[in-house]
């Protein structure tokens, strides 16, 4: 690889959440050499999949053990990485070094995720580790651009593919969420904190008479990319599938794309398609 993982930074620090991309992280760090530690999320990394990893556990709000379990494995550099549902301050339960945290993150800590996360990232800088993005450990987790199934988008699933970018933009506008679901040109549904998955959930009982709809997915303007990329997977082709649509549109070279075999293989079954495109070129379009 050539995006710098092998250069000697001592062990790559991985905090996980939910879901494969902190395995799929973690194998190819150390299929380029290099040590891994992996700090699970308690109620969202899954066990099994740390298993074969040097690893431990802790809660997201004690930032002390956090660190402190960082610091003992030699990271300096760190990914963040995988689903976490974004918990209130009372779910929160920061130790001393969380409240420390979140005095020194302020009025972020209340803002929207993107905020958020910029936030996180500077005062981890400050106890010195250095936060580097998914795409820079693992270049093939981006979806690329062009269609990936043998299912194609119509004009009709075109056209919704731009309202829905038109729509997910001003939601990254907002800082409230990546997604939504089109269909016919109506907007079934919109992401905010539940995330795609439970987005996918709403959508079935509204769907309309008539073609299925398109699940459009894309970064948000000034995204901070070093954590918490759009991302789409099986779960996300099954999920659409059984809400009743068609189609799968991401933002090529800024979502991950977890299972990618699995899930064009499981797409291609159900007669789902799944296309990357330019979103920012779409826009331009448009406008």
């Amino acid at each position: 690889m050539s995006n710098g993982i092998n250069e000697a930074r001592g062990t790559l620090g991985i905090i996980a959440g939910g879901g494969v991309m902190p395995l799929r992280v973690a194998t190819a760090a150390r299929a380029a050499g290099r040590d891994v530690f992996l700090v699970g999320l308690d109620g969202f990394a899954e066990a099994d999949l740390l298993a074969p990893f040097p690893h431990a556990f802790a809660r997201i709000g004690a930032a002390g053990r956090i660190v402190e379990l960082l610091r003992a494995n030699e990271v300096r550099d760190l990914v963040l990485v995988g689903a976490v549902r974004r918990p209130g301050l009372f779910d929160l339960r920061p130790d001393v070094e969380g409240a420390k945290m979140l005095a020194r993150i302020g009025k972020a800590a209340f803002a929207g995720d993107d905020g958020l996360l910029r936030a996180v990232i500077k005062v981890l800088g400050e106890h010195g580790f250095k936060v580097v993005g998914v795409h820079e450990v693992l270049k093939e987790a981006l979806g690329p651009l062009g269609l990936l199934t043998r299912t194609e988008p119509d004009a009709q699933a075109l056209a919704d593919i731009a309202r829905g970018t038109e729509v997910a933009r001003k939601l990254g506008e907002a800082d409230v969420g990546q997604g939504c679901v089109v269909q016919l040109g109506l907007v079934l549904a919109v992401e905010a904190i539940e995330g795609t998955d439970a987005m996918l959930a709403r959508c079935g009982p509204l769907r309309r008479a008539g073609v299925g709809g398109v699940l459009v997915k894309v970064v948000k303007p000034g995204q901070e990319r070093r954590a918490d990329l759009p991302t789409i997977g099986v779960h996300t082709v099954r999920n659409a599938a059984d809400a009743g649509l068609r189609g799968i549109a991401f933002d090529a070279g800024g979502t991950l794309f977890a299972d990618r075999d699995e899930a064009i293989a499981l797409a291609d079954s159900v007669g789902l398609f799944i296309l990357g495109f330019n979103a920012d070129q779409l826009i331009a379009m448009e406008g």
